[in-house]
């Protein structure tokens, strides 16, 4: 996690102060049930708390020797608290904090992704909405296929992101889990009611069945569900470049007054921003094949997957973020040319009318194969320079035989291409 691609608020929930503050709470909640049932003396978690001020440098330099970050957390409180400590950790392991810890860390940081997701659903709504009957050609393989509109090109971008947030949101309840269980997860020296207190205090469930470990097929779903959501950012972004192209230019992502799109060539407008979010979403695939490499563990837990966890956590989610927030900012100020919309949708000569015109000719009595013949072969004649499609069509006598040039023009009217859009804008997935 670099700063050039995270929020101040992402890069301060993956600080090391906000992590070893969070450790400090939660071993105090711990240790204040422990007051509460009588085997702590009473008092000793807020003379802790009113004691201890967490230094995350000297917790680095007592792990320079001790080579374990956990311990080095304790003996830097009991430093500062001295005798008052003789109960935190008490019946707890390592991973007990690591992992109750990392799912308050994951909640706030996909609480921050969310929001980001939720405004780039919105601001495509908003264009969708806006574009509903602007006409524009559609593509297949990238070549012209038949006339559709730009809005129902962002209302179905729109519900691309709307799975995507659903899918996020039920991997990110997954992940609402802790343990505070010990060595092995059975509660050895714990209690089940203590932990489910404890960890209630921060919005989080035990993990029903732990080993010294959280199971890892939670974090893999939800790196997984970061990566379908990037994803589908990295598609919009994409097309939105092929529109911002010079054969093309429907849409260009916002130019800034002063901004510079070429060290050499002043004329430049690069879509610098669609090409950043594409490259870093390739990232977020590497995060969840990563975190899926992760689930296998030996026994009831080995620490390969620790090293993985403490790089693709923070990135992934302030990945997602960064490119969600950039992405709806690029969105919401897109710059729509509906004037080079129509010019490109007449460029292909009418042959976008094609379909139109074969399902005439069936309804005039001919077989669907005979019909797509004849219409494939004034298309093709028109693409080898000799005249113009409709009189290709209206020239051909055994079309003519079966249309008159009335039937014939009337296929070329764009009414067929968007009547039904109001129709599919209101089946669209509610929020």
């Amino acid at each position: 996690m670099i700063d050039r691609y995270s929020t101040p608020r992402m890069r301060e929930v993956w600080s090391s102060g906000w992590r070893w503050n969070t450790f400090l709470e939660v071993e105090l909640a711990y240790l204040e049930a422990l007051e509460e049932e009588g085997i702590a003396p009473g008092g000793d978690a807020a003379r802790i708390r009113a004691s201890v001020k967490m230094d995350p440098e000297r917790i680095d330099e007592l792990e320079g020797s001790l080579r374990h970050d956990v311990i080095a957390f304790l003996t830097h409180v009991e430093e500062q608290a001295g005798d008052v400590t003789r109960f935190v950790h008490f019946g707890l392991t390592s991973s007990d904090m690591l992992d109750t810890v990392s799912a308050i860390q994951l909640n706030q940081a996909c609480g921050y992704v969310r929001e980001e997701l939720s405004s780039l659903e919105k601001a495509l709504m908003t264009q969708a909405d806006r574009h509903r009957k602007t006409a524009m050609v559609g593509r297949t393989h990238g070549m012209h296929a038949e006339a559709t509109s730009f809005g129902l090109v962002l209302l179905g971008w729109r519900e691309m992101v709307v799975r995507a947030m659903a899918g996020f949101d039920r991997a990110v309840e997954g992940i609402r889990f802790g343990k505070l269980a010990g060595a092995v997860g059975n509660l050895a020296f714990g209690d089940p009611e203590r932990e489910a207190r404890v960890l209630a205090r921060f919005g989080l469930k035990p993990e029903p069945a732990a080993t010294q470990i959280v199971a890892r097929d939670r974090h893999a779903t939800l790196f997984s569900s970061m990566a379908v959501a990037g994803s589908v950012i990295d598609h919009i972004a994409l097309n939105i470049r092929h529109l911002q192209r010079t054969e093309v230019g429907e849409a260009q992502e916002p130019f800034g007054g002063k901004q510079r799109g070429s060290s050499a060539m002043p004329h430049k407008k690069n879509p610098i921003g669609c090409e950043n979010v594409c490259g870093q979403a390739r990232l977020l695939r590497g995060y969840a094949l990563a975190a899926l490499e992760d689930v296998a563990l030996w026994h009831e837990r080995d620490i390969s997957h620790s090293s993985v966890e403490r790089v693709i956590g923070p990135d992934a989610t302030a990945t997602l973020e960064y490119i969600a927030k950039r992405l709806a900012g690029i969105v919401d100020g897109l710059v729509v040319h509906e004037g080079r919309m129509g010019t490109n949708l007449e460029s292909s000569g009418g042959v976008i009318h094609s379909e139109g015109l074969l399902l005439e000719l069936v309804r005039a009595g001919l077989k669907r194969q005979q019909a797509y013949g004849l219409v494939q072969r004034a298309a093709m004649k028109y693409f080898n320079g000799e005249g113009t499609f409709r009189d290709n069509l209206v020239s051909d006598p055994e079309v003519a035989a079966l249309l008159t040039v009335e039937q014939i023009d009337g296929c070329f009217s764009l009414d067929h291409h968007l009547r039904w859009v109001d129709s599919i804008f209101d089946r669209r997935t509610r929020n």
